[in-house]
């Protein structure tokens, strides 16, 4: 109960102990915020490849035929939930007089492709259709259809970073033409696609939204290669199902695809062996390899910086343990040990690193959810623009708070709290009453 009396009245009458607890809230949302931006930014950029590719991507050298037969085999495998095909090719879409942009094109069938990847859910006016994604046409059925990227059409507007959504939906239903081609016997062969805008693709993420165009596969590939016998793919997108292994499947992918290649297109050892099936993850693992180690070393950096607030604590503990000598030797001289005169002080900065800690996790998790506002309220403020989608990838920053890293943080601060008040404690644990009360 003593212990409790002199906590209150330290607080009570040496208010600078709400400093250090100021201090240690502050350096806790400081590193919650770090922390939870830097992960939440991997995390999001993970699955934004995933919900662009599916889980597994395989891909071949060079295009192949047959491809709906491989897909008929790989959904044979009870860890394989869908998987679908996809053309590639490049090409130049013209949207109007003197609008001409450069563009990735994608021959898909859209029902596999939303079962595969989350493309439905970036489609602007079919997100929601219970019907599934379609190429038709609004107004126009008899038009072969397309969905164009958001950023194909328009770019976002300098300062707020949005795009003008009013102005890109009355462009559905117009009808572009787009010029692609492929070489054949070192000669290139102009291929010339007319179709209409379906639908507009808004993913959110800067690099998918600024360059493709997907049409319907048999099209592009009826274009592309008019002489080629059989459905042709480059790349075959595959979705898991939930909570299966990752290494196990790959390997029934890479089986299956082998026995594929060998006995249907015939392709030697060589060709199979130099096709890539990797996660989507996975390729993109160099990147978010390098972003964890930005993330480890800022937070390193901060770290270091933040151990002032040990240094705060020990010369404000310091300061208090100095000022109540008396206090100290009327405690020891009723009985008290040494070794409780050090816990108390001890427990008190205990107390302090809880105190700082939750108020620091709480203002952290508040300004990492709010990020988005903050960062928009500088704007209309300041008129400075912290976050563009063409430099940071993404149109909004991620915002979920990393409680793993949290609970960690909030350790380290309390036992920083902690560290803090051993030398003053061990200083008050020295003090010899007859020394301090010999003149009272």
């Amino acid at each position: 109960m003593l212990k409790f009396f002199l906590w209150l009245r330290y607080l009570r009458k040496k208010k600078i102990v709400f400093l250090s607890i100021a201090a240690v809230a502050l350096v806790v949302s400081l590193l919650i915020v770090v922390a939870s931006l830097f992960t939440a930014f991997i995390s999001v950029f993970e699955q934004s490849a995933v919900k662009a590719m599916g889980d597994v991507v395989l891909e071949p050298p060079m295009r192949f035929a047959k491809y709906p037969l491989l897909i008929e085999r790989l959904e044979q495998i009870g860890a394989v939930e869908a998987a679908t095909g996809v053309v590639s090719a490049q090409g130049l879409l013209h949207l109007g007089k003197g609008n001409v942009r450069a563009v990735s094109v994608r021959g898909i069938e859209p029902g596999r492709q939303a079962k595969v990847t989350g493309f439905q859910e970036s489609l602007i006016k079919q997100s929601k259709s219970l019907g599934g994604a379609s190429f038709e046409v609004p107004g126009f059925p008899e038009r072969v259809g397309g969905f164009v990227s958001i950023g194909v059409m328009t770019k976002p507007d300098e300062k707020t970073d949005e795009y003008d959504f009013a102005a890109v939906e009355k462009m559905i239903g117009r009808q572009v033409v787009l010029t692609t081609g492929t070489v054949s016997k070192e000669q290139f062969r102009r291929k010339v696609i007319q179709f209409g805008i379906a639908d507009v693709v808004f993913t959110g993420v800067y690099e998918l939204d600024k360059s493709f165009v997907y049409l319907p596969i048999e099209e592009l590939q009826k274009k592309l290669y008019p002489d080629e016998d059989g459905q042709m793919a480059n790349q075959v997108q595959i979705k898991l199902a939930n909570g299966v292994g990752t290494d196990a499947t790959l390997a029934q992918i890479r089986g299956v695809w082998s026995d594929f290649a060998d006995k249907q297109l015939k392709w030697s050892p060589y060709l199979i062996n130099q096709t890539t099936i990797m996660t989507a993850k996975e390729l993109q693992s160099r990147y978010v390899t390098e972003l964890r180690k930005q993330m480890r070393i800022l937070l390193f950096i901060f770290g270091v910086v933040d151990c002032s607030v040990v240094l705060l604590i020990i010369c404000i503990f310091y300061m208090i343990v100095r000022l109540k000598q008396r206090d100290i030797a009327i405690i020891k001289s009723c009985g008290a040990t040494s070794g409780s005169v050090c816990y108390i002080f001890v427990a008190f900065g205990f107390c302090v690193g809880i105190a700082g800690s939750f108020l620091g996790a709480l203002f952290g998790y508040v300004v990492t959810r709010n990020i988005n506002t903050i960062e928009e309220c500088i704007r209309i403020v300041f008129g400075l623009k912290l976050w563009k989608s063409s430099v940071y990838m993404f149109s909004k920053i991620p915002n979920e708070v990393n409680w793993a890293w949290a609970l960690v943080i909030v350790l380290i601060a309390i036992g920083a709290a902690v560290v803090g008040t051993l030398i003053p404690a061990i200083i008050a644990a020295r003090t010899k009453p007859v020394e301090i009360l010999r003149y009272e």
